[in-house]
C-alpha cells in the first residue's frame, strides 16, 4: 500500500525525523505510537504528502506519492487531521459533505448524498445534521470530521488509505470504540489505515502492527505483542510499566506505574 526507505525532517536545526522507514501491507491498520514529541504527527503528515521532506522517495500502490494527479489521490486515500478549525459557519452536514468535492462540481449527485447520510449513520453524528457546526461539543466536532474524511472515501476504488491523527481526541469511550470500529471495518475491505494513537491498550486490541517511535526515530515495529512489552515501553516512555495477559482476549494488556 505504501513504503518510504529513510525518511529525514527537520525544521531550521531541529531533527524531528531520522531514517525512518515504513511499509504498510494492503488491509492492515498501523498504528503509531509514542510519547510527546516523538515525530508521530510530522510521519503522519510526510506519509500524506502534506509536507515535503526532501528526496526521499514514497511509494503508494507502487507509485511515487508526488507522481498522482491531485483528484485522483483524493479519492485513494484521506486525512483525518488533529488539529481542525473551530470556527465553520456550515450546518453539520455541510462539513460532512466537503468530503465529497473530488466527486462534484456545483451540485452533488445522489451518491455524494448517499455517502454523506451514510457516514453521518456510522459516526453517530445524523441527528445533529442542521445543527450549526460552530454549537457543537468537541467530541461532536471530532465525529463529524471523522465522518467527512470517511465520506471522502466512500468510492469503487479498490485499496484505498485512511491517515489519522489522534482521531480519539475529545471522545468518549462508547466513541472511541465506534471510531476504532468504523476504521477497523474499512481495513477489513482490503483498504489500509495508518492512525496516531496514545492508549496502547486500543492500539493493541485493535491494530494489526505497531510503530513505535522515540525522538523522531523508531523505536520498535512490529505486532502488537512484539513491540509491547515492559522493557521495550520502559524505554520508549522513560516510565516503569507492566504486562499482563488481558483476561477476555490475547492482546497484551499495559498497566504504566
Amino acid at each position: 500500500m505504501i513504503k518510504a526507505h529513510q525518511i529525514n525532517y527537520k525544521h531550521k536545526d531541529f531533527h524531528i525525523l531520522e531514517g525512518v522507514d515504513i511499509s504498510l501491507e494492503y488491509g492492515k491498520f498501523l498504528a503509531i505510537v509514542g510519547p510527546n514529541g516523538a515525530g508521530k504527527s510530522s510521519l503522519l503528515s510526510i506519509l500524506a504528502h502534506e509536507v515535503k521532506q526532501g528526496k526521499q522517495q514514497i511509494l503508494f500502490k507502487d507509485k511515487p506519492i508526488d507522481q498522482w494527479d491531485i483528484l485522483e489521490l483524493s479519492k485513494n486515500k484521506a486525512k483525518f487531521s488533529q488539529h481542525n478549525s473551530n470556527d465553520i459557519p456550515l450546518q453539520v452536514k455541510d462539513v460532512v459533505l466537503m468530503g465529497r468535492y473530488p466527486y462534484f462540481d456545483a451540485q452533488p449527485g445522489k451518491e455524494d448524498l448517499e455517502a454523506m447520510n451514510n457516514m453521518m449513520y456510522e459516526t453517530d453524528v445524523y441527528h445533529l445534521k442542521d445543527r450549526d457546526y460552530n454549537t457543537l461539543s468537541g467530541g461532536e466536532k471530532q465525529r463529524v470530521h471523522l465522518s467527512r474524511v470517511m465520506a471522502q472515501l466512500q468510492n469503487e476504488i479498490a485499496h484505498k488509505l485512511l491517515f489519522l491523527d489522534e482521531p480519539l481526541n475529545n471522545l468518549d469511550i462508547k466513541h472511541q470504540y465506534k471510531a476504532l470500529e468504523i476504521i477497523k471495518k474499512f481495513t477489513r475491505k482490503a483498504n489500509s489505515a495508518i492512525v496516531v494513537l496514545h492508549d496502547l491498550n486500543l492500539a493493541a486490541q485493535f491494530a494489526d502492527k505497531i510503530l513505535l517511535m522515540k525522538s523522531g526515530r523508531v523505536a520498535a515495529y512490529g505486532n502488537p505483542e512484539e513491540v509491547f512489552t515492559s522493557e521495550i515501553i520502559s524505554e520508549a516512555y522513560n516510565f516503569p510499566c507492566s504486562i499482563f495477559k488481558h483476561p477476555v482476549s490475547d492482546n497484551p494488556l499495559i498497566i504504566f506505574g
